[in-house]
């Protein structure tokens, strides 16, 4: 008759013991999630999973944790389990804002890579043509030598929530027989809000165009074909 309620007593005492476990061994659990559910999370530089995990922080440990998703502003979080560091919450929910930089600008294949326009217009009627398009595009025009055919403006710079864009564009003369010029869209990106143009240390190649620009070299095609 004593046997029942001491099998009880002793699996009460087995589960008590096996759910604090974790608070004996001092490590703290997150129930982490995130607004975009296909978000990528990553907990000190590897991928853990997509939207939702558990976090583990050891006792005397920190992991950092990065959230990505393309079109999306990058966050991170970091968590320290040390007596004197601040709570570890049981649950934590992060909130994606949308990247600013990446819906002012568009994908393209042609930015940052030589494009040649050939045209049978005259080499003068070419060339007022094209200074027309890029002075209509951007306000100034740094370097330009219609005798060599070549025109580069200066960087037109636009900043965002957490990057700085700046755009130019290069003409080059690439033959004259038949006439042909190549056009460069240069894009670069510096992955901080306030960047100033003159930091080129600070800038690589951004594999975007801003949208406004977007149509300069279709638009150069066009009318110098005709």
């Amino acid at each position: 008759m004593k046997t029942k309620p001491l099998f009880v007593l002793v699996m009460a005492l087995l589960f008590i013991a096996m759910s604090g476990f974790d608070a004996i061994a001092g490590k703290k659990k997150i129930d982490f999630s995130v607004s975009e559910p296909d978000a990528k999370i990553y907990v000190n530089g590897t991928f853990v999973a997509s939207g939702h995990t558990e976090l583990i922080v050891e006792k005397d440990q920190c992991i950092r944790v990065k959230v990505e998703k393309t079109g999306f502003l990058t966050e991170s979080i970091e968590y320290c389990n040390f007596k004197e560091s601040d709570p570890v919450p049981k649950s934590f929910r992060m909130t994606l804002l949308q990247d600013d930089a990446y819906e002012a600008s568009a994908l393209s294949d042609i930015v940052n890579e030589d494009f040649e326009v050939k045209t049978m217009k005259t080499e003068l009627e070419a060339w007022k043509l094209l200074s027309q398009i890029v002075t209509n595009y951007m306000d100034v025009v740094e370097v330009t030598d219609r005798e060599t055919g070549y025109l580069r403006t200066a960087w037109e710079t636009e900043h965002f929530t957490r990057n700085t864009i700046r755009t130019r564009i290069i003409i080059k003369l690439a033959s004259t027989d038949p006439l042909s010029y190549k056009i460069k869209i240069i894009s670069e990106e510096s992955g901080k809000p306030v960047t100033s143009v003159k930091d080129d240390e600070y800038f690589t190649e951004y594999n975007r165009v801003l949208k406004k620009y977007k149509d300069v070299i279709n638009e150069m095609q066009s009318r110098l074909g005709n």
